[in-house]
């Protein structure tokens, strides 16, 4: 934002679903969208954490599927709500597995790719994040107590969908495939979903 502060929302846990569950597409919703992102696993709480031990703090990492509705409210109110933005079931795709920081190296240099229906839509890298993993669990933590089993996503590489011109969003049938580098490989299939 204008303050150069990270945007924050939450997911609730019916977002989370394991890696190679469908992306349910909510009736009357028309513009979802994908992210591949780094997310960073919390292993110790951590509540008003300075940059310099943030880290201790951290379990490990894994690949996130950051699905958003970029429908914005759905009336005429101009802006988008964050909670209906993020907070879709299914809308978290994680996994398929935790890697602890020795397993995985160096995270601020990881390949990050994202295709749809095997175009490819995201190719990046963790090293481009704005905001790096030790700001971003000091900087939650000044809020919020982050506590074991809590998901930090980090953010994406440019190709999301509303970024091209015209936009592009998931239909159903799509088959959206990512992958980070020492994370694996996820896929979700996109679903039209009533319930």
């Amino acid at each position: 934002d204008a303050r150069w502060n990270p945007f924050m929302f939450l997911k609730a846990v019916n977002a989370i679903v394991a890696a190679g569950e469908p992306a349910k597409i909510p009736v009357g919703r028309t513009q979802i969208e994908w992210e591949c992102e780094l997310g960073v696993v919390i292993g110790k709480p951590a509540s008003r954490v300075t940059e310099a031990n943030a880290m201790e703090h951290v379990f490990g990492y894994t690949l996130e599927n950051d699905v958003s509705d970029r429908g914005g409210r759905g009336d005429r109110r101009h802006g988008s709500d964050w909670l209906i933005g993020k907070g879709h079931d299914t809308f978290a795709p994680i996994g398929p597995f935790v890697a602890t920081p020795d397993e995985l190296g160096d995270f601020n240099s990881l390949g990050m790719w994202l295709k749809v229906n095997g175009e490819t839509k995201q190719n990046g890298s963790s090293g481009t994040m704005i905001f790096k993993v030790p700001f971003l669990v000091s900087y939650l933590s000044r809020f919020m107590s982050l506590m074991p089993g809590d998901i930090i996503s980090t953010g994406t590489p440019p190709g999301v969908g509303m970024g091209f011109k015209p936009s592009q969003y998931l239909k159903a049938g799509d088959i959206v495939e990512l992958g980070i580098d020492g994370l694996g490989k996820s896929r979700q299939v996109a679903v039209n979903y009533e319930g």
